[in-house]
């Protein structure tokens, strides 16, 4: 019963993932107060939004999520380092997007938020993935790590061109950029 509990309030965090940092995000964009001013909040907000959109893409490029294409076990690209690129790259942007919103204090928060709310899913995701996919996602459970990167890299000969994905995955990531939609109005109605 603990388990089915456990397996139910997992399937709970998964479905509402977004919405457990929308709160977070939102508030970023409608609170003016304690901000940051200097051309460092641009470039750092910049580099962590870009580094984490293009780590989507890279993702994107051989998961193939948003693309009509057969899914398999994925250990390729970003893959091959960690198991949870595309939220590490959901973390990067959220944090960048904070930053770009002038509230450096809130970064902190955000990135607690983001660490939470994704290491519950990820929790529910791999029990789903073992069942699955089984051994071999049990094998790739043991050989790379969740979240920090280690230097062993596991390569799947079977991609062999993921260049043809370049472009419908830059294409299915590009929806990323609407987030930035309300920083910019935000930075509107301050100077106005």
């Amino acid at each position: 019963m603990e388990i089915e509990t456990m397996s139910e309030s997992g399937r709970v965090w998964y479905k509402l993932r977004g919405a457990l940092i929308a709160p977070v995000y939102v508030f970023s964009m409608v609170f003016f107060g304690y901000e940051q001013e200097g051309w460092f909040i641009y470039l750092l907000g910049g580099i962590l939004f870009s580094a984490g959109w293009i780590m989507r893409v890279w993702s994107q490029m051989h998961l193939h999520y948003r693309l009509k294409v057969h899914k398999v076990l994925t250990r390729t690209g970003p893959y091959a380092f960690v198991r949870n690129p595309i939220y590490i790259g959901n973390t990067l942007i959220l944090v960048g997007i904070t930053v770009l919103s002038k509230l450096l204090w809130l970064s902190p928060i955000m990135l607690a938020c983001c660490v939470i709310t994704y290491t519950l899913v990820v929790r529910y995701e791999e029990k789903h993935l073992a069942g699955k996919y089984g051994q071999p996602y049990l094998d790739y459970l043991r050989e790379v790590p969740r979240w920090i990167p280690r230097q062993k890299i596991i390569r799947d000969p079977s991609v062999k061109k993921f260049g043809e994905f370049l472009g419908p995955s830059i294409r299915a990531e590009s929806h990323i950029f609407l987030l930035l939609f309300p920083v910019v109005i935000k930075e509107v109605v301050r100077r106005w």
